[in-house]
């Protein structure tokens, strides 16, 4: 269900409206959408670019709404391998199945795929889509036309419902623990995807600081890994956060190295491996999330250096994972059950149309708590 402009409550699409939209019979739609014989080629594209309009998908799961069918819902996760994500799946599934509605997953962090990608493979069986896109959010709204999509952690463009999360918060968070025991030079470990890494590059502090281009390796100077179009060194939104807290909030209190890595524990573990021995000095860490974070702890054990009393380290998420290394990591901590069961809120109410869709009320903000645990 979507809203009109005047917040009334509307139906989605049926086969009916796609017939009479497009000025043909029920049967005509059927035979178009589905690929069979007996309709001309432009009949069957003019009722196709009609359906798509209306965001009408003939589905074997969703019957509509209005039909009294089961509601059946689309998550999209990018890898069920990160401990992240099966945490918020089993959330989701729990308060969806709490009203009766089904959930079809999509686990599309395989062979190239993207979030756009499992979009277009959930449409035609579910009725709205919540799911972690990387930053695809308009084009899949479109593709799911007005049924609602629930974007997480991206800017949410024209999608029906958006959940972010406030990373200047967590980085205040995490740099005042560091500064209130006494740390000076401190590294940020950021995540970039496979295909867009690159080679540890050099960059002198007083570049770090004013954005200019990292000169060629050698040299004493600050260590980054850039991702493509990182021009300050940090790729991602929690790291450009991180980034922006240092700048305004402690000027010249700290001296920051920036290494981007795949998003895994041995990838982790090489690079900052490596920055440790271009920079021994490094005292507090801050990792893009728990998983990194337990590389970074590696890699200071490998270079002999002693957590926390020769380098601190701080995660992100809260994972249970954390709990089970040596020592227990310290991490910027989301309830995860709280991310999924509000994700389920937010699109009952836009089902329910008690929610517009891209109203103020559909974009929400959450928070991580630090939780202090050995490593920090």
């Amino acid at each position: 269900m979507t809203q009109t402009p005047a917040g009334r409550r509307s139906q989605r699409a049926t086969i009916l409206d796609v017939a009479a939209a497009a000025g043909v019979s029920r049967q005509t739609v059927t035979r178009a959408m589905n690929d069979m014989p007996g309709i001309k080629t432009e009949t069957r594209q003019r009722i196709q670019e009609v359906a798509r309009e209306l965001g009408y998908t003939p589905s074997r799961f969703a019957k509509g709404l209005v039909q009294g069918a089961r509601t059946s819902v689309g998550l999209a996760i990018p890898d069920l391998t990160n401990p992240y994500f099966p945490a918020f799946a089993s959330s989701v599934v729990e308060q969806a199945t709490q009203r009766g509605w089904q959930v079809v997953m999509d686990d599309y962090g395989h062979g190239g795929r993207n979030g756009l990608d499992a979009v277009e493979h959930l449409a035609p069986h579910v009725d709205a889509v919540i799911g972690y896109l990387g930053g695809y959010a308009g084009q899949a709204q479109a593709i799911l036309g007005r049924r609602p999509l629930i974007v997480l952690d991206e800017e949410p463009g024209s999608a029906a419902g958006a959940i972010t999360f406030d990373y200047r918060h967590a980085a205040e968070l995490a740099i005042g623990r560091l500064q209130g025991v006494g740390c000076s030079r401190i590294a940020y470990v950021d995540s970039v995807r496979a295909p867009e890494k690159r080679a540890l590059e050099i960059r002198a502090p007083e570049d770090l600081n004013s954005g200019n281009r990292p000169s060629s390796a050698g040299g004493s100077a600050e260590t980054v890994a850039h991702g493509r179009g990182a021009d300050d060194g940090f790729v991602t939104s929690r790291g450009r956060a991180f980034a922006a807290v240092l700048e305004e909030s402690y000027g010249g209190a700290f001296r920051c190295s920036a290494v981007a890595v795949e998003e895994s524990a041995s990838e982790s573990r090489t690079a900052v491996r490596e920055l440790l021995a271009l920079q021994p000095g490094i005292d507090g860490i801050v990792a893009f999330n728990d998983l990194v974070a337990s590389g970074v702890l590696k890699a200071l054990s490998d270079a002999g250096k002693r957590v926390p009393e020769d380098c601190l380290v701080i995660g992100m998420d809260g994972i249970p994972l954390g709990e089970q290394l040596s020592p227990e990591l310290t991490t910027l901590s989301l309830d995860l059950r709280e991310v999924g069961r509000t994700a389920v809120e937010l699109l009952d109410g836009l089902l329910g149309g008690t929610l517009a869709a891209g109203s103020a009320e559909s974009r929400l903000i959450l928070r991580h708590r630090l939780v202090v645990r050995q490593s920090a």
